[in-house]
């Protein structure tokens, strides 16, 4: 998809915030500093747009993205972040739980995991979490950049077994600072978007 066109439209922190315009939606899920903003940036190919913050769980709201006003990026809050108070996370945690399993306009979870480690206790819950509910899932293990190519498949691998990866989900190697893994990832984003225009 070639974007031209997309805004931020609302942080949301419940049902009734969300858009009622009944279009798509793409959910991004994965730990605070993963690279959840920046993937979404370099997709729509705009440096800002989706804040960056060197402050892992800034993101507190569900931020809906209007892309070219056929979709929606939803940013949903990073988890796994100490600093934020248990009373805080639960929050987060029903807000998260609230628009995943209610939301019928969602059509598929980008589960957004570090390539360089294995994945979280927190990334493993989330990616059972979405199989609990029959979610479509994307798994997109960023920061390949930051290892040597090498290396990939060891990584991969790794990434795989422990989250217990189920062959029928999708998986995309990915890195916002190449590119790598954007052409992929739109072709498997658009199947999911089923766009007719």
């Amino acid at each position: 998809m070639d974007v031209h066109k997309a805004d931020i439209v609302i942080s949301a922190v419940s049902p009734a915030q969300y858009p009622g315009t009944r279009l798509p939606e793409i959910a991004l899920a994965g730990r605070s500093n993963v690279g959840k903003s920046s993937f979404i940036n370099r997709m729509i190919n705009r440096k800002g747009l989706a804040r960056t913050s060197s402050k892992p769980g800034k993101t507190q709201t569900l931020n809906f993205y209007i892309i070219e006003e056929k979709f929606y990026f939803v940013d949903v809050p990073g988890y796994g972040y100490a600093k934020v108070s248990k009373t805080e996370r639960a929050k987060w945690g029903q807000m998260l739980e609230t628009y995943l399993t209610q939301r019928d306009t969602l059509k598929a979870v980008l589960s957004v995991v570090d390539l360089r480690h294995a994945p979280s206790k927190e990334d493993v819950q989330m990616y059972e979490f979405l199989k609990y509910y029959e979610l479509p899932i994307i798994v997109v293990a960023t920061k390949a950049d930051k290892i040597p190519r090498s290396k990939w498949n060891k990584h991969i691998k790794l990434v795989k077994d422990t989250l217990n990866f189920d062959p029928k989900d999708e998986f995309i190697l990915f890195s916002s600072e190449t590119g790598e893994g954007k052409d992929e990832a739109w072709q498997i984003i658009e199947k999911y978007l089923d766009l007719k225009n």
